[in-house]
């Protein structure tokens, strides 16, 4: 059911975009409200609802509509994260382990005398 959902959402979203885009830019009416032109209003007269105009209403109220039905899916069915799995997964104590002991300093090879180490000047 929340595939079917989430396939519906992505087509309405699409269809969205679709009708955003179809539509005219009223690029010209903010100009025009701020000395370009003689419009009463901020954004110039509004006019007739156009059909995509509604169009555009109807597929907004769908995809928020859906978004809302998927969230309360996607909380029903609860989470599988990551982080808390690792957190599961560290409650236990670490074993004890002795002290590991130090490197012995690697040896020369026979016949060879490590370069002498200069100190550094002092100021």
């Amino acid at each position: 059911m929340v595939i079917a959902l989430s396939v519906v959402h992505l087509l309405i979203a699409v269809v969205l975009v679709v009708i955003v885009l179809l539509q005219s830019g009223k690029g010209a009416d903010i100009g025009a409200a701020f000395g370009g032109g003689s419009s009463g209003t901020v954004f110039g007269g509004r006019g007739a609802a156009t059909f995509l105009s509604k169009l555009t209403l109807a597929a907004a109220v769908l995809f928020m509509v859906s978004s809302l039905i998927l969230t309360i899916l996607s909380e029903r069915r609860g989470s599988s994260s990551v982080i808390t799995e690792e957190r599961v997964g560290q409650t236990a104590p670490a074993p004890a382990s002795p002290p590991a002991e130090a490197p012995a300093p690697p040896t020369s090879p026979a016949g060879q005398t490590p370069p002498a180490q200069v100190p550094s000047a002092a100021k």
